[in-house]
């Protein structure tokens, strides 16, 4: 028997158990809408959290160079999605679920 997987939207690989969380975008009723970000797990000690960091380049005019900068951000971890540290994944940006949680994990990539 196949369970339901909602259409979040975004081209992303569906993840390959389920779960009966109400907080998941693939199985729940989580609306996913704006940014999208890929980046690598830093922490997932937390309950049903990950925190995400990306890198970025940021153009400094005056002097005409480029300047790394990396962003950190705690992301909802659905039961359907097994994380560990160092695993490359996607965010994708939703309501807020927490004082720090505006993000929630729709991906894990697989390198």
């Amino acid at each position: 028997m196949e369970t339901k997987v909602n259409n979040i939207g975004i081209e992303s690989g569906k993840p390959e158990k389920t779960c009966s969380d109400e907080k998941c975008p693939w199985h729940g009723h989580l609306k996913i809408r704006g940014r999208v970000f890929q980046g690598r797990v830093e922490s997932a000690k937390a309950a049903k959290t990950a925190v995400v960091e990306w890198a970025y380049s940021k153009l400094d005019r005056k002097y005409e160079r480029h300047e790394r900068r990396h962003s950190r951000t705690a992301a909802y971890k659905p039961d359907c999605i097994d994380l560990a540290t160092g695993d490359i994944v996607r965010i994708a940006e939703c309501r807020p679920i927490s004082k720090t949680k505006k993000f929630v994990v729709i991906e894990r990539i697989k390198i």
